[in-house]
């Protein structure tokens, strides 16, 4: 079941491979997420010291959050991966120029995932292209539903 999906991802980026992560989270992060405060449109994943973070995700307090804590809306979130996952993905960002963002936030056996892919920049180009296509599959669908 997803939970948050970043469309804008598939628009700027062309994704090579997709991989699952855990990610480490507070509990009032997963409350807030099961209430669909979570935003993903400006993250991305970063490479320090081996590991994978989750950087600019932002993932708005609930009101009843507890009193207790101060709850950080855009912290730094570590992504959980097999080392032989890790060592693969950092190989290939560092060597071919790919790239690594989020691309949606579900449930998996009761716990929240992360899809991350392995993504190469669009060019303006091929943005353009991108949204001529989809713009003739809608008028597509359009005249075919106005056909029948």
């Amino acid at each position: 079941m997803s939970i948050i999906d970043n469309r804008k991802a598939f628009f700027d980026y062309f994704i090579e491979e997709r991989h699952e992560a855990g990610l480490v989270l507070e509990g009032w992060e997963v409350k807030a997420m099961r209430a669909g405060r979570a935003n993903i449109k400006e993250s991305y994943v970063v490479i320090k010291d081996g590991e994978l973070y989750l950087i600019g995700t932002h993932i708005s307090p609930l009101p009843e959050a507890s009193t207790h804590i101060q709850p950080d809306p855009t912290r730094i979130r570590k992504l959980l991966l097999r080392r032989e996952e890790i060592d693969k993905l950092i190989g290939k960002v560092e060597q071919r120029g790919f790239t690594l963002v989020p691309l949606n936030f579900h449930y998996k056996g009761g716990r929240v995932k992360c899809e991350i892919g392995l993504a190469k920049g669009k060019k303006l180009h091929d943005k353009r292209e991108t949204e001529k296509k989809r713009d003739w599959e809608r008028e597509k669908a359009r005249l075919m539903r106005s056909a029948t």
